[in-house]
């Protein structure tokens, strides 16, 4: 450490420790879903994600055309975002690609339990679905227009329009039946006529 003249910490030190611990506020501020509490210019969200195939991290907004892909290796990531009554427009019902809506609380055990069977089901159809989480305890207007009355409670919206839903906690493997069986009735069956993956 270097001290000043009048054996105090010097200006430089003092700016260190504060970069340093804003560096952890926002760490800690990163959320159930793993945020880095960063922005982009425009204050969408961002989430720094690890390509599976490369091992690279690449940031993905919460909100954003298309759908995200590896900088490196051009692999498909999983699309994982929170949004809330300001943002859920933009964030999910403009989405391109169809959404798993988790609607959870802060309380609820079953919530955190499925909370990574839903991060498994995003990461194993990355480039097929994005999934948006939302705390209706902070976006009551959302609870109200989806009449949640247990969580956690899971839509699939396609293009804004909901095609399926579903109250309670599953495994991975359960719920990624769902989603597949949802975005089928919603779609007609996947196969190379459609232009849809299997």
């Amino acid at each position: 450490m270097s001290n000043s003249p009048q054996g105090r910490p010097g200006r430089a030190d003092r700016a260190g420790r504060a970069d340093r611990a804003g560096r952890a506020d926002r760490a800690d501020r990163g959320g159930r879903d793993g945020r880095d509490g960063r922005t982009d210019g425009a204050g969408t969200s961002v989430r720094t994600v690890a390509c599976v195939n490369c091992g690279r991290n690449n940031r993905v907004p919460a909100a954003a055309e298309g759908s995200p892909r590896c900088g490196n290796c051009r692999a498909p990531l999983p699309w994982i975002a929170e949004a809330g009554d300001a943002d859920f427009g933009e964030v999910a019902e403009q989405a391109s690609l169809p959404v798993l809506i988790d609607l959870w609380a802060t309380w609820c055990g079953p919530c955190r339990m499925v909370s990574p069977a839903l991060e498994q089901v995003a990461a194993d159809l990355a480039g097929r679905i994005k999934l948006v989480k939302v705390d209706i305890d902070k976006s009551p207007a959302l609870a109200r227009r989806f009449e949640v009355q247990a969580v956690p409670t899971l839509l699939i919206l396609d293009h804004g329009r909901l095609v399926a839903r579903q109250t309670g906690a599953a495994p991975a493997n359960t719920l990624r039946h769902w989603v597949d069986e949802s975005l089928s009735a919603s779609h007609g069956p996947a196969g190379p006529a459609s232009g849809r993956p299997r």
